[in-house]
């Protein structure tokens, strides 16, 4: 029932010139410096020394990276709650922070600090600029808007029923008591349509809209079952629902260690789909990870969703109530929900893992990155941090899919985030297993850098062949051609293949990062019909947009070139809404 048991297109290989030299270059890692945080295995299991490389970009961004969401025109933002006391990075303006203090809704409110709780990182310069937040978004949601703007939903006491609105010329703008309930630990999931679907939080068995047709306040919520059947009474173990959307529009909805899927447009729940094996929660605070992978053209109504790792049941209860911290889980499980009769098919990671962040990269890769080997999440109850990176390459044969990569040297633990940029780069940051700023005395204290992790195609020894895009559209519609103009330094294309498979073309959804899932991320392959030189060097491909809003729902996408396995730096490429004038 999984794609891999499905014919693929072949996928080049390096050229032999490019993979002898790599061999002949080969680093020995053998007496790589180990730390008491690092497990076995202690060396990376890429061939050729490709193993990625770790780069500090900030070591201190000012508050801890709890919440990351990457923006079009190159802008990260990060931000983590307002009642955990002063960050470290201070408003620029005193004005503005009075102007924040004005703007509490009520009197419960916390104090506003003065300090900043959200920073925006540029990346084209590295520079960051601090935002005053006036409601508390601790433990919220959020889904980039079709316009580019920032939905960002709940949070705890004066957020909780907040709807935010974020871009970085206006900075944050509250709308207060939009939301129908209070929405603390649930998932946004853009549809479709175009509207984004709120679901669940603690204790909330339901779902709304952004936005909603209310005329006086939010409409009635619409009750969702599932959410109530998954809950346990002493750990939850759902929430923070894995939420995917499925080519035909519909919605994947994994909770506990059960799936569902559901139409959200007539509110009717569709079919539920097998337990995944092992009787193991998912979700927070079991807090394993989840994708749905690439989208390939030629099985335009094929969908699989990945989910790995997690915490056994009991958990949180060991560690909170008695101190003990249990292993972890090592599984993933692969399924079709788009299927006739879908079933899980099982892997095992080369690491246990709870609370890691899987992240889907332009090759169609996947990373899992940050967590830990022992505990559960919460407050102090994570230990033995995780700090070998893996790599899971989903087209490669079951049992060879995973690669461990180079180790970190700082420890992500709860409250970390992990999301891919423009550069192809997966920014790293956050960490903060306390209830407030705790820097010294603690084993895992709270973390304020900002890394990147940089995959193996970003090796420099790869450049020959990293393509570099001088054109791509700044809009397209559904069902159209478009044309990507690129460059590659060597002059000519990578032989091994028909040009459209040396060539791909894939459109990257970016994704709001928090608590180990991240929202709304979508790797869409471009089917390529053509690819004709230019000049030397230079080369235009010609793409089908995607079909229908199901496989790509209306929005900003990251378009990235990949020539013989090696991406470009990506093109902002705005997907308008169907039937809307271009």
């Amino acid at each position: 029932a999984c794609r891999a048991t499905m014919p693929k297109p072949a996928r080049p290989f390096l050229p032999l010139l490019i993979v002898l030299l790599l061999i002949a270059s080969r680093v020995d890692n053998a007496g790589a410096d180990a730390t008491a945080w690092q497990l076995e295995p202690a060396q990376p299991t890429s061939p050729a020394a490709l193993a990625g490389e770790w780069r500090l970009l900030h070591a201190n961004i000012g508050v801890s990276a709890m919440h990351m969401q990457l923006l079009p025109e190159d802008f990260v933002l990060m931000f983590d709650r307002t009642d955990s006391g002063p960050s470290n990075i201070s408003l620029l303006d005193p004005a503005s922070c009075a102007a924040a203090a004005a703007a509490a809704p009520n009197a419960t409110a916390a104090p506003v600090d003065c300090s900043a709780h959200s920073v925006l990182l540029d990346l084209r310069s590295n520079a960051l600029h601090p935002y005053p937040l006036a409601t508390n978004p601790w433990c919220s949601s959020a889904a980039l808007l079709p316009n580019g703007t920032l939905l960002q939903t709940g949070g705890f006491s004066n957020g909780d029923r907040i709807a935010r609105l974020f871009s970085p010329t206006s900075g944050w703008v509250d709308l207060p008591d939009f939301l129908a309930a209070r929405r603390w630990y649930a998932t946004d999931i853009l549809l479709a349509d175009g509207r984004v679907l709120i679901l669940g939080g603690r204790r909330q068995y339901n779902f709304e809209f952004f936005p909603h047709d209310g005329v006086n306040g939010p409409p009635p919520l619409t009750f969702f079952p599932f959410l109530d059947e998954t809950t346990e009474v002493d750990a939850e173990n759902n929430l923070y629902p894995f939420l995917h959307l499925l080519p035909d529009g519909t919605v994947f909805v994994f909770a506990n260690d059960r799936a569902v899927v559901f139409d959200p447009y007539n509110r009717t729940p569709l079919r539920r789909l097998p337990t995944i094996p092992g009787g193991v929660p998912r979700n927070y605070p079991s807090s394993g990870s989840s994708v749905l992978l690439p989208l390939r053209p030629e099985y335009p109504t094929h969908a699989e969703v990945l989910v790995c790792g997690g915490a056994p049941r009991g958990a949180y209860q060991l560690a909170l109530r008695n101190g003990t911290f249990v292993p972890t889980e090592r599984t993933c499980g692969r399924i079709a929900p788009t299927d006739a009769n879908p079933v899980w098919a099982m892997e095992e990671m080369p690491l246990p893992r709870v609370m890691g962040d899987m992240v889907l990269l332009p090759t169609g890769d996947v990373l899992i990155v940050n967590g830990a080997a022992a505990g559960t999440a919460g407050w102090e109850l994570g230990r033995e941090p995780v700090m070998y990176p893996v790599l899971y390459r989903p087209d490669t044969q079951n049992g060879a899919r995973f690669e461990v990569l180079t180790a970190s040297t700082v420890p992500r633990m709860y409250h970390s985030s992990a999301t891919l940029d423009t550069y192809g780069r997966v920014l790293v940051g956050g960490s903060n297993p306390h209830i407030g700023y705790v820097f010294a005395n603690v084993t895992y204290p709270t973390e304020l850098s900002l890394e990147a992790f940089l995959p193996p195609y970003l090796d420099t020894r790869l450049d020959g062949l990293r393509p570099r895009v001088l054109g791509a559209p700044a809009e397209v519609g559904y069902g159209e051609a478009a044309t990507v103009r690129f460059e590659v330094p060597g002059g000519a294309l990578a032989g091994g293949g028909p040009e459209d498979q040396v060539v791909r073309v894939v459109a990257v959804a970016p994704a709001f990062a928090t608590h180990s899932f991240g929202m709304n991320q979508r790797v869409v392959d471009l089917a390529v019909t053509r690819v004709a030189q230019l000049d030397v060097g230079v080369y235009e491909a010609e793409v089908a947009t995607p079909p229908s809003p199901g496989v790509a729902p209306p929005g900003y996408y990251l378009w990235f070139v990949v020539h013989a396995g090696v991406p470009s730096s990506a093109a902002w490429v705005r997907t308008r809404p169907l039937g809307a004038a271009p």
